[in-house]
C-alpha cells in the first residue's frame, strides 16, 4: 500500500496561479479570487437592500432576508461561471441564485432581491468593493516597505558608491540616495492609492440605462426624484463603505481608468527598485543581496547560483501591469449607456492588475526589510576607474583657471589615455606639460576621492526622511 496517495487533482478550471508566482499564496491574491469576486457582488446586493430599506421602499425585514442570504459559501462558483456564457455577465445568474436561497427562508423577501437594479450596478459595485478591499492590503504592504527603505536610507546616509548613467560609471553618489529615492517613489505610490480609497471608488447606481428609472418605479409614483436620488446614493454608499459618485458611470468609465493609472504607477514604483537591485546583486558588482532562506533562488542546473528571485518576481509584475492599464484605460471609449464587449472586457484585466500589484507590494516588502548593503564592495567598485568616476570635479576646478572647454577636452583626453594605458588619472593629470603650476599630483589626487565628491546627497536624503511640514490653514 502506498503511504503517500497522490494529492487530490485541482479541477481543471482551477487557477492554482502556478503561471504567476509573484502573486501566489499572498493575501491580494485571495481578496481578489473568484469567491471574493462573488462575496463582493452578493455583498452589493446585501447592501443595495438595505439602503432601500433605509429610503422605506423594501421592508427591513426583507432587507435582513437578504442579507442573510448574501454569503458565498452558499453557492457555486463554477455554476455561475458557466451560466455567465448565455448571458455575457454572471450577475443574471447570481441574481436568480440569490432569489432562490433568500426565497427558502422568506418567499415575501424574495420579491425584494435586484429590485430596480441591473447588474452592472452589482458588478461595477463589487469590482470596486474587490478593489478597495485589495488597495487597503496594498497600501499596508507599501507602508512596510516605506518604513524599512527609510531605514536603509538613513543608515547609508553617507555610504558612498558610484552612480551609473546609460549603464556606466558617472559620478559618485550614496546608498543613501538610492534608498531614499525608492522610499520616495512607495510613498508617491501609497498616496495615490490612497486618495482612492478615500473618495476614488464610487458605488455604480444607474438602473437599465442610467436614468435610475427602476428604481424610482419600484419606489412610487409620489417619489420626488430628485431627493431619492439623493437619499438612495447616499444610503448605498454607506452601506458599502464606497463613494456616492455625481452621476452614474455606465459609460463614464474614469473610476476604473485612474484604478488602472495608479496600479501601473505602484509596480513601476516597486518595479523601479527591483531593476536598481537586479543590476546591483550581478556577480561582478555585488553592492547588494537579496534576503536568503533555504532553497530560495536555487537554480534547477547550478548548484552555485542564487537568483534574486524577489526582484524578479516584482519586475514581472512592473512589466504587466502597465500593460492591462492600457487595456482599462482604451475602455473609456465606450458607446451609448452600455457597451457591447467593452464593458466585458475590464473584469478580468481590472482582476490580474489588482492581483499582480498586491503581489509586487507583498514581495517588495520583503524584499526591503531584507536587503543586504555591502560598503566594502562599494568602495572597490569605486576604484574600477582609477579616479575617472569624479573627471567632472577636475574639470570644474581648472575651469576658472585654463577656461570651461579647455577643461573639459583636456580631461576627456586625460581620462582615455589613463583608461587606455590602466594608470590612476591623477597620475596622468600631473604629468600633463599644459598643467604645470596648475594641479599638482597630491591636488589632483585630493579632487579625485569620490568621498569628497558626493554633493548635496547627505542633504537629499535628510529632506526625503524629514515629514513635510503642514501648510497652515487660511486665516480671517
Amino acid at each position: 500500500m502506498n503511504p503517500h496517495p497522490p494529492a487530490p487533482t485541482p479541477p481543471a478550471h482551477q487557477d492554482a496561479a502556478l503561471l504567476s508566482p509573484v502573486r501566489a499564496g499572498t493575501a491580494a491574491e485571495a481578496a481578489t479570487g473568484d469567491t471574493a469576486w462573488l462575496q463582493a457582488m452578493l455583498d452589493a446586493e446585501a447592501a443595495l437592500a438595505r439602503a432601500q430599506a433605509r429610503c422605506g421602499t423594501v421592508p427591513g425585514q426583507a432587507a435582513r432576508a437578504i442579507t442573510d442570504a448574501a454569503h458565498a459559501h452558499l453557492y457555486d462558483v463554477r455554476e455561475l461561471a458557466l451560466a455567465a456564457r448565455e448571458t455575457a455577465n454572471p450577475v443574471v445568474g447570481l441574481v436568480k441564485a440569490l432569489t432562490a436561497q433568500v426565497a427558502r427562508t422568506s418567499p415575501q423577501a424574495a420579491e425584494y432581491v435586484h429590485r430596480g437594479s441591473t447588474s452592472q450596478d452589482v458588478l461595477d459595485t463589487g469590482a470596486m468593493l474587490v478593489a478597495a478591499r485589495t488597495l487597503r492590503l496594498i497600501i499596508t504592504d507599501l507602508d512596510t516597505t516605506a518604513t524599512a527603505l527609510a531605514a536603509l536610507a538613513a543608515a547609508h546616509r553617507d555610504t558612498v558608491m558610484a552612480g551609473r548613467t546609460l549603464t556606466l560609471h558617472a559620478v559618485p553618489t550614496t546608498f543613501g540616495l538610492k534608498a531614499a529615492g525608492w522610499h520616495q517613489l512607495v510613498r508617491d505610490a501609497a498616496h495615490r492609492l490612497r486618495h482612492l480609497t478615500e473618495g476614488g471608488l464610487p458605488v455604480a447606481l444607474g438602473g437599465a440605462a442610467g436614468t435610475l428609472a427602476g428604481y424610482l418605479q419600484y419606489a412610487g409614483p409620489h417619489t420626488d426624484p430628485a431627493a431619492y436620488l439623493d437619499d438612495l446614493t447616499a444610503a448605498f454608499a454607506a452601506e458599502t463603505g464606497l463613494a456616492a459618485p455625481r452621476l452614474p458611470w455606465h459609460a463614464l468609465r474614469t473610476p476604473v481608468a485612474d484604478l488602472a493609472a495608479a496600479l501601473a504607477h505602484t509596480t513601476g514604483a516597486l518595479g523601479k527598485i527591483a531593476a536598481d537591485v537586479l543590476v546591483l546583486t550581478r556577480t561582478e558588482i555585488g553592492e547588494v543581496s537579496e534576503p536568503q532562506r533555504a532553497g530560495r533562488g536555487a537554480s534547477s542546473a547550478m548548484p552555485h547560483k542564487r537568483n534574486p528571485v524577489l526582484a524578479t518576481l516584482i519586475r514581472s509584475a512592473a512589466l504587466q501591469v502597465p500593460a492591462l492599464a492600457a487595456v482599462l484605460t482604451q475602455c473609456l471609449t465606450a458607446e451609448d449607456e452600455r457597451s457591447a464587449g467593452v464593458w466585458h472586457a475590464e473584469w478580468q484585466p481590472l482582476r490580474e492588475a489588482l492581483r499582480l500589484t498586491g503581489g509586487a507590494a507583498h514581495t517588495a516588502a520583503e524584499l526591503a526589510r531584507g536587503l543586504s548593503v555591502h560598503p566594502d564592495t562599494m568602495r572597490t567598485n569605486l576604484e574600477a576607474t582609477a579616479g575617472a568616476l569624479v573627471s567632472e570635479r577636475v574639470s570644474a576646478h581648472l575651469a576658472p583657471r585654463i577656461g570651461k572647454t579647455a577643461a573639459k577636452d583636456l580631461l576627456t583626453q586625460a581620462s582615455l589615455l589613463a583608461d587606455r594605458t590602466g594608470r590612476p588619472l591623477a597620475d596622468v593629470l600631473a604629468e600633463l606639460p599644459q598643467l604645470a603650476g596648475i594641479l599638482t599630483r597630491a591636488e589632483a589626487t585630493a579632487l579625485l576621492d569620490p568621498h569628497g565628491y558626493t554633493g548635496a546627497a547627505g542633504a537629499l536624503v535628510d529632506r526625503a526622511l524629514t515629514p513635510p511640514t503642514p501648510t497652515p490653514a487660511p486665516t480671517g
